[in-house]
Formats: structure tokens, sequence, C-alpha cells
């Protein structure tokens, strides 16, 4: 029976002035006031896929004094798969051992963990899926998954780490970010939606109290209350105190962040402003969907956000998408903004979770000028537009993606809907059959992708099919790798600190008013 190591010594959680719980009833505790101008980082590093912002990429970025970001998607499968290709290092199974609550650690080791990893052409072993009802199983390896990538990102330094979520994968919010506050988290950092919810779940999480998440169900009038309990995992323990997280809402424009920050309940402790020039998802343009000759959104002016009203609002604000460069970041910070976020430059450096020989691949064909990153309309089952980078070998190329046969086997960016027969979860990437029978239109899965799958395949973690077959990667990144030039301008290897260090020219004074 394989035991979690008994050297690793539990990393102790912060222990401010503690707050009598509360029934789920209670008003949330206001967030707390931003923190001072000059302890703010002018740096945010985006939380970018599944585990491309891992827990390595986010330590080197707190280590030179900025933001590191972990990605909070699929932390359940990341763990789960590390577990089972051998936790080289040892690193997964020394986060374990620091988890407060042994039982549920010592569980999912010995469910998943193989020593000797896989045999080749074995298939992962599945995860329990998260579902609108709840599910213990679900919701535990939700949790340690997100406390192993935060603990990792700290262990070791004082710097400060945060975590990105999508507000649309809300079945995951709640355990989610329990997790990650039970390993320190500094930031939650929450986009792809209208994270209205996340203020007041960060408080109640941080004081052990039940909390209900709204989950928009296709097809109700009103969001369908689940419940997530972090008494289950205590076992009738008096835990240490935790402390709440800031939390900083992604948006596309103003008009939302003022919407936020109107209400005591909803306002953030700031925003990151992303434009379509991220990676990534990006927001659909304003009004009508317009393409262009190649296929792609067009975005106008109604598309770029009034930096005067975000000052207006009083709260600090980041800002994203193209951004990678001495001269943005100074003009960032003259207009207001507390500094940038910048995902691409880091996904390219060498520890970025992204496979190296995808990285090679990308900074070769970035230099050699024979790189096109599309702004797809149709790849992601969201229905918002989604950078694809085209590589050999990658489900860019319309054959592999035709080779792969539809399955749905991770639902990460399924829907809740109510059909006929109760609820159902549909997502525009499965089977067409299936995606019609629970009332989706079959032109809305006209081109759509596996995220989830392809994502995991991009760090080195994908499942492996009958017959051999093995999931292709999907690689995404922004359309603007200029910083290359500046970074790798012989296309070779540079690292996190590279990155802030270049960029630091055009920080100026660290403290800004």
């Amino acid at each position: 029976m394989p035991q979690l190591p008994s050297t690793a010594q539990p990393a102790p959680p912060s222990q401010p002035t503690p707050s009598t719980p509360s029934c789920p009833s209670s008003p949330a505790t206001s967030p707390a006031s931003p923190a001072p101008a000059a302890r703010r980082p002018w740096l945010i590093q985006g939380g970018m896929g599944v585990g491309v912002s891992g827990w390595r990429l986010a330590r080197a970025v707190s280590r030179e004094g900025q933001l590191g970001v972990v990605s909070g998607t699929a932390l359940d499968v990341v763990l789960a798969r590390v577990l089972q290709t051998g936790d080289p290092g040892g690193h997964a199974r020394r986060a374990l051992a620091a988890f407060p609550f042994p039982e549920p650690a010592q569980a999912a080791l010995e469910r998943y963990f193989r020593p000797e990893g896989l045999d080749e052409g074995t298939p992962m072993r599945s995860t329990p899926r998260l579902r609108a009802a709840g599910g213990a199983p679900a919701e535990i390896l939700t949790v340690l998954g997100n406390f192993v990538e935060v603990w990792l990102a700290k262990e070791g330094h004082d710097g400060i780490v945060g975590i990105n979520y999508l507000e649309k994968i809300q079945l995951a919010t709640a355990p989610a970010m329990f997790g990650a506050i039970l390993a320190g988290v500094d930031h939650v950092l929450v986009g792809a939606g209208v994270p209205g919810q996340i203020p007041s779940l960060a408080s109640r999480l941080a004081r052990y109290e039940p909390c209900v998440t709204r989950i928009t169900v296709e097809g109700d009038e009103q969001p369908l209350d689940q419940l997530f309990d972090p008494a289950d995992l205590l076992a009738g323990r008096t835990p240490a105190p935790l402390r709440r997280p800031d939390v900083l809402a992604i948006v596309s424009l103003p008009v939302l962040a003022a919407y936020l920050a109107r209400d005591e309940a909803t306002r953030p402790d700031g925003f990151v402003i992303e434009t379509s020039g991220a990676g990534g998802h990006s927001a659909p343009p304003r009004g009508p969907m317009r393409l262009d000759e190649d296929g792609e959104p067009v975005y106008g002016p109604r598309d770029h956000p009034d930096l005067a009203k975000m000052a207006a609002l009083g709260l600090p604000f980041w800002l994203a998408g193209g951004q990678a460069s001495p001269e943005a970041v100074a003009a960032a910070r003259a207009q207001g903004a507390a500094g940038v976020q910048i995902g691409s430059a880091f996904a390219l450096c060498e520890e970025s979770g992204m496979a190296a020989h995808l990285r090679d691949e990308l900074r070769t064909r970035a230099h050699d000028g024979t790189l096109n990153v599309r702004n797809d309309p149709e790849a992601s089952p969201t229905a918002f537009p989604f950078k694809v980078a085209e590589l050999p070998g990658t489900v860019s190329e319309p054959e592999v993606a035709a080779a792969r046969r539809r399955v749905c086997d991770l639902g990460f960016l399924r829907t809740p809907v109510r059909g006929s027969r109760g609820l159902a979860y549909r997502c525009a990437a499965e089977p067409v059959a299936a995606y019609v029978r629970k009332g989706g239109d079959p032109a809305d899965a006209q081109g759509r992708l596996c995220l989830c799958n392809g994502l995991l395949a991009t760090i080195g973690l994908a499942q492996r099919r009958p017959g051999g077959r093995v999931e292709a990667p999907l690689v995404t990144i922004g359309k603007d790798l200029s910083f290359l030039a500046g970074l790798s301008p012989d296309a070779g290897p540079y690292t996190a600190a590279d990155v802030v260090r270049w960029l630091a020219a055009g920080a100026g004074p660290v403290a800004h008013g």
C-alpha cells in the first residue's frame, strides 16, 4: 500500500484573527480593503490552459517578487495523472503529505499512485466528474488537486501566489477554491463569465462555512443552488483559521467592472482588463459577430476598454492582452493601471508546463515567420473565440481533428441543461448524437474541439485510447509574439526570471498611487 512521505511537514496556514462561523444565510464578510499600492505587484503572470501555468512557473515568478499564478482548471485530473505516471521527483506526494486532513490524501494516493508509472498504451484511470447535486469523491479530489498545486507554488519562499479559475466551470468553483485557500493562496482570479459570486464565496470558505454556488441551468428560469460544506472534510476536527485571498475579476470592459463594483457582495479587490489580444478564450466582439476574410472575429472601437472609466471605480486594475514589452508596461501604468498581466511570454519559458517540444516548435516557427495563430470562433464548446496555434501533429490540423473519435470523458465545459428526463450535462464537443439527444442543435457542434483532452495532452498528460491512439495536443497562445525579439532573438530558451527582469524596465517606481 503506498504511503505518504513521512518527512514532509504541513505548511502552516496564515492565521489572522479568527472569525465566528455563521450559517449559510448570514451576510458574507466584506472583501478586505485593496492592498496598499506599494505592496501591489506590477506584474501578474497569466493563469494559462490546463497546467501550462503550473506550480513551477508560478513559484519562479513569485520568487521574483511578482504575482505567480497557477491555472485552477482540471487540477483534479492533473493530480490523478501525475500520480499515475509515477510522480517524478515526488512533488505531488510531498504536497499531499502536507494536506491538513490525511485520510482523503491517503485515499487518493492509494487509488492513483503507480510507482513505476503506467505501461505504454495503458489508459489513464478515470476520475469522478462533478455534478450539480454534489458528490464527495469528485469534490474531494478537486480540493486535493488545488491544494497540491498552490502548496507547491508557495513552497520555499514568501512571495505571493494566485490561482486562476473560469467562471464557466461553476461545478468546481467552491471545492477548488477551498483547496487553494487551505494551501494559503494569496489571490483568486476569475474570468470567462460574470464572477459576482466569488467575493462572498472566498469569505465563507476561509471561515469553513457551508456555501452555495448558484449554477446556471439552461432551460431553467432560476439558477440551481449547489451546496458545498467544508465540514465534510473536517471529520470533527477544530481547524486552524484561514486567510481570505484577494479576489481579482477578469473582465473585458469597464461596463462589467462597474456592475460588479456597485454592490459590496459582488465587489472584487481589483480587476484584470483582458482584451482580445490575449491567448486562450477571449470575449466575443460587442454587437453582431462579424468575421474577416480569414474567418476570425472582427473587433472594433467598442471592444477597447475606456481606462479613465476603470480608474474612476477606485479599485486597482491590470491590463492583459498584448502587453508583453517594457514600453507596454510603462504605458499601462501611465494610464492608471497598477500594471499588466502577461501570459504568452511565460507560456514559452523554461518553467512553463507546456511540453518542451511544443515550446521549441512555437519559438522556432515564430522566429522563422511560419507560425499562424488563429482566433477560431468555433473551436471552443463555450462558443467564445479561442486562439489555436497551427502546429503539425496537433488538433489544429483538420486531418488530426477529423481522425479523433469524439468522446467527452472529462466534461469540464459541460453545461447543465433541463430536459424531459431531468437534469443533463451537454457539451458541444461531445458525440453529436449525444449532444442532439440532450436538446442541442447539431449546427452548434460543427467545428468544436475537445479542449479538455487536448489541453491535457499539451502538458504531457494525454489519455491513451484503444488501438494505440493517443490524444493529440491542442496549443493556445496569443497572436502577438513580438516579445520573442527581446527574450529569444535566436529562438533559444529563456526563463521566467528573464521575462520579469526584461519587463521591469517599464515598471518605474514600485509604488503606484
